[in-house]
């Protein structure tokens, strides 16, 4: 999510719901930015219109108050996170990499997943952070959000109905939010990205995806 530009007075040649749409993504992105500098707690809708540049009776037609905005920005930037990670593990645009095995698969989406929270450290406190401080509705949609990665990966890995191994992508998923977590908190999100080496191999054993690799008569 970026800060988009504030609108010119007057005719910008615009619809109205090309208005809007830029209103709210504005109010979105002031969201994530106030949350990140002040925590959720001490974030006004004051804050937030201000830093968006619009008006209160603007932000009220968008939203229902504070918190209707923090899920709105939390379901957008955990959707756009959760469709660049499965890309990345489907391979599209990727045409000169290998991405039929299981490992590749699993490491482009680690990647994908490191690099984009280390590239938007606002982002990644927002909603790896203060999203505990901002109610049972946000902390319901976290839980969902990690679900679904914990669904990505069972998905890649084939681990089908074995309760084990799918126990196991939930711990993968709870173990990497946590150490990328514990980075931002301590202001260093340079250090995210050293994360997928490890975690790859981490998820190798704990797959048991060597296995899987032998029993298929891979090399």
């Amino acid at each position: 999510m970026t800060t988009a530009g504030r609108l010119r007075p007057g005719r910008h040649g615009l619809t109205r719901d090309e208005v809007r749409a830029s209103q709210r993504e504005r109010m979105l992105a002031a969201m994530v930015e106030a949350v990140a500098a002040d925590g959720y707690a001490d974030t006004p809708v004051a804050g937030v219109i201000r830093r968006a540049g619009v008006s209160r009776a603007t932000f009220y037609e968008h939203f229902a108050g504070k918190e209707d905005c923090f899920l709105a920005a939390f379901d957008e930037v955990a959707g756009g996170l959760a469709a660049h990670v499965s890309q990345a593990a489907s391979g599209e645009g990727e045409a000169d990499r290998a991405a039929d095995t299981v490992l590749a698969r699993l490491d482009a989406a680690l990647g994908a997943y490191l690099e984009a929270l280390a590239s938007q450290p606002t982002v990644a406190r927002t909603f790896l952070i203060e999203v505990y401080g901002a109610g049972p509705a946000a902390l319901k949609r976290r839980t969902e959000v990690l679900g679904r990665f914990a669904d990505l990966v069972a998905g890649i890995a084939g681990v089908g109905d074995d309760p084990q191994r799918r126990f196991a992508c939930e711990a993968l998923t709870g173990a990497l939010s946590s150490m990328v977590t514990m980075r931002i908190a301590l202001d260093e999100p340079e250090g995210i990205p050293a994360l997928r080496a490890p975690m790859l191999a981490l998820a190798r054993d704990v797959l048991r995806l060597d296995e899987d690799r032998q029993e298929e008569g891979r090399p």
